[in-house]
């Protein structure tokens, strides 16, 4: 099939789902029968990687097309700059250009410079708009919930909202994902006629961890990973091991907004988090089938985008994208949620469909940061020079394997809502991380006052054997170090790494 002059893009990206959550990623049990469909005709990337294992960064680079430390959202509830330009800025004039679902990128309700249309869905984040006015406005789904008949349980800033908890214990028509599917099908069938570029952020399968599947799927039949309720190796980060630790403690872990709630433990209910209620395998279990079960609520909602693009007959020109903005560590390593450089956080499935191209898996490491300049080369729109990733559309295109690419994870700390003194986690995650994940499955994380860790991702893909003080790979060390350093200086990085030891006698300066 011949490229299409002005294609339509359908950019779809999901919140907290890791990559193993779907057939193509290895899951055989799991129903996503639309991702199923979507990756049987799509370029499947094998190793997708984030910017960064948590919401704003990560979102943020899918947005813009530049690093956290250069985008500026380095954490959690930082308002994306009016200065940055997001993707819908890149296009040209002629095309409808559409933002529907979560932003978590400030001022959630308000429509951004370069969309024609905004449609929202979340009012949990009001506390960070950046305008007193912004907090008049309520999202588009809460007024459909009031159509309904629905009426608000939560206080916030002034309004009175719907809780996250209220919202996912709704019938399954009511939810957001079904909700998002509808209007991203009703969107399609009114821009059928003109070139449109839409993105959609759907919420699930974000915590709480419940939903109208709960009953799905059965606890005890969920196949685990080797390291399902095992905490990490003692050498790890300390990051990590104070996560697993709060876990078993029934320690702080705080909330999901990014506020702290000090002697809250991650293992109670609460309106933003619904995690197991004791720290027992049967609990760990529980959690999983309903996280599991919304994935599989969203597999509906993307059904019904799908069908929408059929039924306009313009499947032939448009390009769709599926991704997701961070993972889940859903018991592995002993703890639940994101924010570490383990595989389970940190890589995310990768699906784009083009026409015009044969579906292929591509083996080898992939990055957010290449998503923008690779779609708008597909798109035949030009690349603006500032922004820091590289098409792949050649790749693509001759079906050549990333194997030699390296990939990067910048992370600068949880959130900008911090309540002192800081717990012992609190202050951890704090501390900035860099990581680069080889095309040859070598993974370094470095830290300046954390542990820093080696794994090789061949021999030990689960990340259980950290090699970083073994002599016998200090040359590794120093080789995948000297990479980090590379990469901040060309993208401008300022963030301490530590100088590293290659050998007896031997220091290498990497400031």
């Amino acid at each position: 099939m011949a490229r299409k002059k002005h294609p339509n893009l359908v950019y779809i990206f999901t919140d907290q789902q890791r990559a193993d959550t779907m057939s193509a990623y290895g899951n055989d049990w799991i129903q996503t029968p639309n991702l199923n469909r979507l990756s049987e005709d799509s370029v499947v990337f094998e190793n997708a990687y984030v910017s960064a294992p948590i919401c704003t960064p990560s979102r943020a680079t899918q947005m813009t097309g530049l690093w956290p430390h250069t985008n500026g959202c380095t954490k959690n509830n930082i308002p994306l700059a009016d200065d940055i330009k997001t993707f819908a800025e890149f296009f040209p004039d002629d095309y409808h250009t559409a933002y529907y679902g979560k932003w978590h990128l400030g001022d959630e309700v308000i429509k951004r410079r370069g969309w024609d249309e905004w449609h929202s869905i979340e009012d949990q984040y009001r506390v960070w708009s950046t305008k007193e006015d912004n907090n008049e406005i309520l999202s588009d789904y809460h007024h459909y919930l009031i159509s309904q008949g629905y009426k608000p349980d939560k206080e916030s800033s002034g309004k009175m909202v719907f809780s996250r908890s209220f919202a996912a214990q709704l019938p399954e028509d009511h939810t957001k994902a079904s909700y998002l599917g509808r209007k991203v099908s009703e969107f399609i069938d009114h821009n059928k006629e003109n070139p449109f570029a839409i993105c959609v952020n759907f919420f699930e399968p974000h915590p709480p961890y419940t939903g109208p599947f709960d009953d799905l799927y059965e606890p005890d039949d969920i196949p685990q990973t080797p390291v399902f309720r095992v905490n990490p190796p003692d050498n790890a980060s300390r990051m990590s091991t104070l996560m697993a630790d709060d876990q078993a403690k029934k320690g702080y872990f705080g909330n999901e907004d990014g506020s702290q709630d000090h002697g809250t433990s991650i293992l109670k209910m609460d309106d933003e988090f619904n995690g197991p209620q004791t720290n027992s395998e049967k609990e760990f279990r529980k959690v999983q089938a309903n996280y599991y079960g919304l994935v599989t609520l969203m597999d509906k909602a993307v059904g019904q985008i799908l069908d929408a693009i059929e039924k306009t007959g313009i499947s032939e020109e448009t390009i769709v994208v599926f991704t997701s903005e961070h993972g889940d560590q859903m018991g592995d390593h002993n703890f639940f949620h994101k924010i570490v450089m383990y595989e389970q956080s940190a890589k995310v499935p990768m699906l784009v469909r083009v026409p015009w191209l044969e579906s292929y898996r591509v083996k080898g490491r992939y990055s957010h940061i290449d998503t923008i300049p690779t779609l708008l080369e597909l798109m035949g729109h030009k690349i603006p020079d500032h922004l820091q990733g590289q098409s792949r559309m050649e790749d693509m295109e001759t079906k050549k394997s990333l194997e030699k690419n390296d990939v990067y994870l910048d992370w600068n700390g949880r959130s900008v809502d911090q309540t002192f003194p800081l717990s012992e986690l609190e202050r951890m995650r704090e501390i900035p991380h860099r990581c680069v994940i080889t095309g040859g499955g070598w993974k370094l994380n470095l830290s300046v006052g954390d542990q820093s860790e080696l794994y090789d991702l061949n021999s030990d893909p689960y990340e259980q054997v950290n090699l970083y003080d073994n002599v016998k790979f200090s040359g590794k060390v120093l080789e995948l170090a000297r990479k980090i350093r590379k990469w901040q200086l060309e993208t401008g990085d300022t963030a301490l790494i530590p100088e590293v030891y290659p050998g007896v006698g031997f220091v290498e300066d990497m400031r």
